[in-house]
């Protein structure tokens, strides 16, 4: 993306920002990130070859028929945030601010896409993803007064840093990323209609609708990689693994550094790790030629030991100093070979069906 205004100049003009904005901005391997791509290539989309799915997609979404759902009503109950242990007063913001930072990457890179597009497919697509995901991410700023703080959205998209891909790296990462992020809303609701009592914010009870539109989001583009199959051959299976990998592990490693804000929901975060990636790979078996072997207890071993180097990372940083950096060092290259050892498990093949789930599964 053109940066328009420099970052550096903006700091100065926004000199005083909230903690919950300076959050955002970080970038780091487990915060969300801003993404910019050649916008050119994207445009030239064919969507012929899977147009009939596409046309439904695309009426599903022009319905738009969760209009109204991003709006507090009677159900959302008086909390006393006060109440909170610190601690888990912490990692409920966190998890927020994380979840509001991740909404409005997909809000910018979509509505970027409409703005500098002329393909009406591509265009009107990104138009309908980029409203859905301003609206979430407005939804968490709202439920974040509730703690007396917010994000500045706007600051947020000029100074936050944008990490470049090619777009055949943005289908994947976002595919997944939309997938996943419906398997963590609906196991959350799921588990929280079965157990009131420790739902700890009354966001959750928006879930099941919210997690619709990131089923939906996902549809369109798993149709983008079906209308061009070369990302589903050949080498590009190399980079299909990558991010599975890659998305799984941040995920558990994330959820891992919020002990607090699951044990008060009483959710095991093994347990529903193992459940949210076996619906991500029940769903993503629509288009990716391979899935992560689940059934195998070295993929969970390595996950489990990146969240003990991801520790040691964080004591390292929190060190500081030439022997704290020196550290890090130590652990990121641990990281970096535990990752290594994650991509030499072995996959399963999947014989892709050719049919696209237009409504989630329950």
């Amino acid at each position: 993306m053109n940066m328009r205004v420099d970052p550096a100049d903006l700091k100065t003009r926004y000199d005083v920002q909230n903690e919950s904005t300076k959050i955002a901005l970080e970038s780091t391997m487990l915060n969300p990130r801003f993404y910019t791509t050649d916008f050119d290539e994207m445009d030239r989309i064919d969507v012929t070859p899977v147009r009939e799915e596409w046309d439904a997609l695309i009426a599903q979404m022009k319905a738009d028929p969760r209009r109204a759902h991003f709006k507090r009503t009677e159900d959302w109950d008086d909390i006393d945030i006060d109440a909170y242990p610190e601690e888990l007063r912490k990692e409920l913001v966190d998890f927020l601010i994380s979840s509001l930072t991740a909404e409005f990457s997909g809000c910018v890179l979509y509505k970027e896409m409409k703005r500098r597009g002329s393909n009406p497919d591509i265009c009107e697509l990104f138009g309908y993803m980029s409203r859905d995901e301003s609206r979430h991410a407005s939804f968490i700023n709202d439920a974040l007064k509730d703690f007396g703080i917010g994000v500045n959205m706007g600051f947020l998209a000029k100074a936050k840093k944008y990490t470049y891909f090619k777009p055949k790296f943005i289908y994947y990462a976002t595919y997944l990323s939309e997938k996943i992020g419906y398997a963590r809303y609906i196991t959350i609701y799921r588990h929280l209609e079965r157990h009131p009592d420790k739902r700890i914010h009354p966001i959750f009870k928006w879930f099941k609708e919210w997690c619709n539109d990131e089923f939906s989001h996902g549809e369109a583009f798993a149709l983008l990689m079906r209308a061009d199959p070369k990302l589903l051959a050949g080498h590009n299976k190399l980079w299909i693994k990558f991010f599975l990998l890659a998305v799984f592990a941040t995920m558990h490693v994330r959820d891992h550094a919020r002990p607090e804000f699951h044990k008060a929901m009483g959710i095991d975060i093994d347990e529903y790790d193992r459940e949210v990636f076996r619906i991500t790979s029940e769903i993503t078996r629509q288009v990716f030629p391979l899935e992560l072997d689940l059934d195998n207890p070295a993929l969970h071993e390595r996950f489990s030991k990146m969240v003990r180097i991801s520790n040691k990372i964080d004591e390292a940083d929190r060190a500081g100093g030439l022997l704290g950096n020196l550290r890090k060092a130590r652990w990121m290259g641990a990281a970096g070979l535990n990752f290594i050892a994650l991509y030499l498990i072995p996959t399963k093949k999947n014989e892709i069906p050719q049919i696209s789930r237009l409504e989630p599964v329950w």
